[in-house]
């Protein structure tokens, strides 16, 4: 099979004519470890458009929570270095000064942590640290503050939010916990609002449930949207773009519905057939072989080759590049376009 031409990139792909809200350009996140570096995100290039939903999906170790923590700000470990481009309405927010950030993150760009029980204090109650949000940012009193914890509370559906806005985070289920950390994400009206694996250790109903949130609230506020995740059902019901990470980079966008009507990726394609189809009888699910390449020990040439089925000599030699294949699309694969067409 020979690969085609090399198409070469105009950079972050727009989409409509919706006005880019966060731009990402090279964005490259390093951790110095006694072992040696880890290349967690490796140049990745995207931009999210207002009131847009963007998915990025992948496996554990992509890179997919690292890109948004950057994004936000939080990669404040000295093992770590983050170069690259990140824009919000055109100012730039890697480099800049704390007050800046402060600024920014929550009232602007917020985020619901996968892990609530972690990201919620345990010595404060659960009203004080939504309550905290606007004392912080808006300088309101305690007694305010807390006022506008029980509407959120209440607005994100917690039971008897007058009385449980006392309680601490132990008190609560995970499915409460995480409506909790819902609460304090939307407190200030963010523009954007990041969800990194809001459903992790929460079972399927109360899955539902949260997202089926997490949309009305964004619905309701007019909010951008990106949801990291590795759940391939999800992303077909929430987002209206899909960003696909593999071992820190990125190796397939376009809009979510085109994706998975025609994948021009073998990654994306494995991961879709791991999909149930409740619409037809299936004998056994199709699993990708393999495991995701050790950090600290990269394959040459393309990182997905040797798991690939369409792996050929080129593939161990050559990294490919992120390229349009269709308009609107871009895959990082020698033979996108023989993939995409079902060849």
């Amino acid at each position: 099979m020979n690969g085609p031409a090399v198409i070469e990139r105009s950079g972050a792909l727009h989409h409509g004519s919706r006005r880019p809200l966060l731009e990402v350009a090279d964005l490259q996140v390093e951790f110095r470890t006694s072992a040696g570096i880890v290349r967690a995100v490796n140049g990745i290039d995207y931009a999210l458009e207002e009131g847009e939903a963007l998915a990025i999906l992948g496996e554990s170790g992509s890179g997919k929570s690292v890109s948004v923590r950057a994004v936000m700000g939080i990669l404040r470990d000295p093992s770590c270095a983050v170069r690259g481009s990140i824009r919000f309405r055109d100012q730039e927010l890697l480099g800049a000064d704390d007050a800046l950030l402060r600024r920014t993150r929550g009232e602007r760009i917020s985020m619901v942590f996968q892990d609530a029980l972690s990201a919620l204090n345990p010595v404060m109650s659960v009203g004080d640290q939504i309550a905290e949000m606007f004392r912080t940012h808006r300088g309101t009193s305690w007694t305010e503050g807390r006022r506008r914890a029980v509407e959120l509370m209440e607005r994100v559906a917690i039971p008897d939010a007058r009385r449980r806005v006392d309680a601490y985070p132990h008190q609560f289920s995970g499915g409460m916990r995480q409506r909790v950390m819902i609460a304090m994400a939307i407190a200030l009206d963010p523009e954007v609002l990041i969800a990194d694996e809001p459903t992790t250790a929460l079972d399927v109903t109360v899955q539902a449930q949260i997202m089926d949130l997490i949309m009305d609230l964004r619905r309701e506020r007019g909010m951008s949207m990106i949801l990291i995740t590795h759940d391939v059902g999800v992303v077909a019901e929430v987002a209206e773009r899909l960003i696909v990470m593999y071992a820190g980079r990125i190796v397939e966008q376009g809009r979510t519905t085109d994706v998975y009507d025609a994948p021009a990726h073998p990654y994306t394609k494995g991961l879709l057939a791991s999909i149930p189809q409740v619409d037809r009888r299936m004998d056994h699910l199709d699993a990708i072989q393999g495991t995701p390449p050790d950090v600290l020990a990269m394959p040459s040439g393309c990182a997905f080759h040797p798991r690939c089925p369409y792996a050929a000599e080129r593939c161990r030699d050559d990294v490919p590049a992120l390229r349009r294949v269709r308009e609107g699309r871009e895959a990082a694969c020698h033979f996108a376009e023989a993939i995409v067409n079902g060849r």
